[in-house]
């Protein structure tokens, strides 16, 4: 079975770690200093289980304004196409919302975009280099959570 789990603890974190380092920095070639970062602390970190192993990962801050910034949303080469990224892009929105965000902003790889845009986001800048990966920012509203409280229990899925 397969949860998206909202990272409590700091193995659950060290989980997310892990991917976004098998992702970011050896598929992809992100110097592991620009991964991870000082904004870790302070982030809301989602990992993605299968069974008991990390297979995706995302995370979640917020900028000010109630404005939430999405970062490092990543799935493990051997598990995409299994509609994951969406599984980890629903719990952010979700955690959005339930702490009171009214916009999520996000720099999506050019590749990516297509992935974002059927999720609701928009493209909102020209293209630009990030780790030397083309990216360009995108956003979308967040409404219809409030209220429900944060976001901290597995979210099962099939």
């Amino acid at each position: 079975m397969v949860t998206v789990k909202f990272a409590a603890s700091p193995i659950e974190q060290e989980d997310a770690f892990a991917v976004r380092r098998k992702v970011f920095v050896e598929e992809q070639g992100v110097p592991l200093n620009l991964e991870l970062d000082e904004h870790d602390e302070s982030a809301s970190h989602f990992v993605v289980y299968e069974g008991m192993t990390a297979i995706g990962a995302g995370r979640i801050r917020e900028i000010g304004d109630s404005i939430g910034k999405v970062e490092r949303v990543c799935v493990l080469a051997e598990h995409r196409g299994k509609r994951l990224g969406k599984l980890v892009m629903e719990a952010l929105e979700q955690h959005a919302a339930v702490t009171g965000m009214k916009k999520i902003i996000l720099n999506a790889q050019s590749y990516a975009i297509p992935f974002y845009e059927k999720l609701g986001y928009i493209i909102t800048s020209p293209e630009f280099m990030d780790a030397d990966i083309p990216h360009r920012a995108m956003e979308k509203p967040i409404v219809g959570q409030e209220g429900k409280g944060p976001v901290h229990d597995s979210v099962p899925t099939n």
